[in-house]
């Protein structure tokens, strides 16, 4: 969708949205339309018991001088960012596939000029929520096919330069939209690379793989006895943004990429298991955020990492029992093969600690269903050995509409995934097990380094729409590591 920026509306806009604040309906403002469609939209929003609220709309036909204009009211109900942000999502989804091609919004219809920020973070919503992939829909009827191509919004041009950064982050949604939402007979780890390289081309960053001879050699013995049991050959795939220059990266974002999770010989249940497809979600976000940063030149040295397998439940499979040596030289007895992610992530944590040092490290990963059990699919959990740190992020949540809650790590927690033959073991008993596998990540954090853990299994695909999205990948995490780089490591 192309965003455009102008004074004042055309005089022959076919499709027009004025924004309205919460109890706001008898201070809007509506420009070129008579008295007549005046009329008819008081109405019209007050049948439909229309007040303001963010993501409320109401539709109607008015007459205008050049014919009849489709004129929706939108809520933008306290004024905040994420109110601003909910109308633009809700805009887009009644006009999506309306027939309408073209909407102008004027903002000036507001009784006080909005804030640069919520303009452009209406635009980014309206952009994000028209995201879909039609490439396997090969019998779409035409009723269903996307219209909506522009939106322009007028009163509100001094938000262009606001609007710039909003919309590299919209690009790296759409790129980790687009990862995760990919079927697993395309999207798998080598695919994966070839994918990111081609889309990150010319953006600046500087991309390595490692093969799985690469990682033999250098001892990557968890992350390759997930992998083991696939054709697939596993990748570990960095993105390194210096945006300060010359250095070591201040952070290092690590991604947890099972491209497909069948549980290994610990065979998942069938019903559900296509859901894993999206088991990449945290290598994704990763992929995506580093666009994010590229796009805007993020002063800041930040380095993503991609730890890619699949797993799968061959003869040659990992089996309950084994015991595998870390690149960390940690041992760990695997008791379950479904609980795969924090192996991969293990050396995938060491590795960028031994080559590139960063002082603050932050994982994410579709990691356990026993988060989705705990928080659903409204926050994703958050652990951290660093009080600043977690709060930094909380609020990096709350400013970008990405929402965490932290949970806690202790020595308690810590004892149930002692092994008694080897170091640890890669699961502890049924209770706590989000925290337990935080525990079993943090044996691999260095001293010193602040390291955070986001457990987002309930967030990366939605059964239903959302504010900035429709039913599937949702892109989560983007936005949040984006803003947490923009508030914390740069300026």
């Amino acid at each position: 969708m192309k965003i455009e920026f102008s004074l004042t509306p055309a005089a022959d806009v076919a499709v027009l949205a004025l924004p309205v604040e919460k109890e706001g309906l008898d201070r809007v403002g509506f420009g070129a339309v008579d008295t007549t469609g005046q009329a008819l939209a008081m109405g019209a929003a007050r049948a439909a018991r229309f007040d303001g609220d963010a993501g409320a709309v109401v539709d109607l036909m008015v007459p205008t001088a050049t014919g009849v204009t489709q004129l929706l009211l939108v809520g933008t109900g306290s004024g905040s960012e994420v109110d601003f942000e909910r109308a633009g999502g809700a805009l887009t989804a009644k006009l999506l596939t309306s027939g309408a091609t073209r909407v102008t919004v004027d903002m000036a219809a507001l009784p006080t000029p909005p804030a640069t920020q919520s303009v452009a973070r209406f635009a980014a919503a309206a952009v994000s929520r028209a995201w879909r992939i039609d490439t396997y829909r090969t019998r779409l009827p035409e009723k269903q096919k996307p219209t909506l191509a522009h939106l322009t919004f007028a009163g509100a041009s001094e938000a262009a330069a606001a609007w710039a950064a909003q919309e590299a982050v919209v690009k790296g949604l759409a790129l980790t939209r687009e990862l995760v939402a990919e079927p697993p007979n395309v999207m798998y780890p080598v695919s994966f690379v070839e994918r990111v390289t081609a889309d990150l081309a010319g953006l600046g960053l500087d991309i390595s793989v490692l093969g799985e001879a690469e990682m033999a050699a250098l001892g990557m013995g968890a992350l390759l006895g997930v992998s083991q049991g696939s054709v697939r050959e596993g990748q570990l795939l960095v993105i390194k943004w210096n945006g300060k220059g010359p250095g070591d990266p201040d952070l290092a974002l690590v991604g947890k990429g099972v491209t497909f999770d069948t549980g290994g010989i610990s065979l998942k249940p069938g019903p559900g298991m296509e859901d894993m497809k999206w088991d990449m979600g945290g290598a994704g976000a990763v992929a995506g955020a580093m666009k994010a940063l590229a796009l805007r030149k993020a002063k800041a040295n930040v380095i993503g990492v991609c730890g890619l397998v699949e797993n799968m439940p061959d003869g040659n499979a990992q089996r309950p029992g084994d015991v595998v040596t870390s690149m960390s030289g940690q041992t760990i007895e695997i008791l379950n093969t479904d609980a795969e992610g924090r192996l991969v992530l293990c050396d995938a944590i060491t590795w960028v600690q031994q080559n590139h040092r960063p002082r603050t490290i932050v994982d994410l990963a579709t990691l356990t269903g026993a988060m989705i059990i705990a928080l659903g699919n409204e926050h994703g959990g958050m652990f951290a050995n660093d009080d600043s740190l977690a709060d930094q992020l909380l609020a990096a949540g709350r400013a970008s509409g990405d929402l965490l809650w932290r949970f806690p790590l202790s020595d308690a927690y810590n004892k149930l995934i002692d092994s008694p033959i080897a170091d640890m073991k890669n699961v502890g008993p049924r209770g706590a097990g989000s925290i337990t596998a935080a525990q079993f990540l943090q044996r691999f954090v260095d001293k010193g380094v602040r390291w955070a853990h986001l457990d987002i299994a309930g967030m990366v695909w939605a059964d239903k729409p959302g504010a900035t999205f429709d039913k599937g990948a949702t892109g989560y995490g983007v936005r949040l590591l984006d803003r947490f780089v923009a508030d914390y490591f740069e300026g």
